[in-house]
């Protein structure tokens, strides 16, 4: 596509060319929505600078995506991101990770051994999510690491919420059905209620 031609496209052919890594196509998204990004990040963390961060962390992940799953609706997809960005950034902020079912926090380690077991139990736990199906694993971590809901979800793949409830209760369902993570989750991380 030529590139005054680009200056006029909509969202959907942007993306399509973006997906074939065309960079005047994502400048161009770039352009047109980093202040509706901006905006979402600095209403919540009221940080000019942590605004920026957010809003080009929302925008890396976007050149990265590539040739996954379409984005049907860009803003919807990028105010989502820039959310979960905020998310991302408070939680780094207060150090601590949120269990999924919210009864309880792992609390970071305070001693050099907890710190090795809980690096350990981290990198442990992200190899048998990265051993799930190419879709329960980009569910799984919409859902727990992007803290996205179930319809957020379904509205970013273009798929039903059944769906994404479905393949997200398959893939708990088989790392709770692991021995490993339950031995790792008992032996090794600071639990408090």
């Amino acid at each position: 596509m030529q590139r005054e031609h680009l200056h006029g496209a909509e969202d959907s052919e942007l993306l399509l060319e973006l997906t074939n890594r065309n960079r005047h196509a994502f400048d161009i998204l770039y352009n047109r929505y980093w202040k509706m990004v901006f905006d979402a990040a600095y209403k919540r963390v009221e940080s000019v600078d942590d605004a920026k961060d957010i809003a080009q962390e929302v925008f890396v992940q976007l050149w990265q995506r590539g040739s996954k799953t379409p984005i049907k609706q860009l803003n919807s997809y990028l105010f989502i991101a820039a959310r979960n960005g905020v998310f991302r950034h408070f939680e780094l902020e207060s150090r601590f990770v949120s269990d999924p079912d919210k009864s309880h926090t792992l609390q970071e380690p305070t001693s050099a051994d907890q710190h090795i077991m809980y690096k350990d139990f981290v990198r442990s736990f992200a190899n048998l999510v990265d051993t799930l199906p190419p879709q329960q694993r980009q569910i799984f971590k919409m859902r727990f690491e992007q803290d996205m809901t179930s319809q957020e979800i379904a509205l970013a793949l273009d798929i039903s919420p059944k769906t994404v409830r479905n393949l997200l209760g398959k893939s708990l369902s088989r790392l709770k059905s692991s021995y490993f993570v339950i031995f790792l989750l008992l032996s090794y991380v600071p639990v408090t209620k």
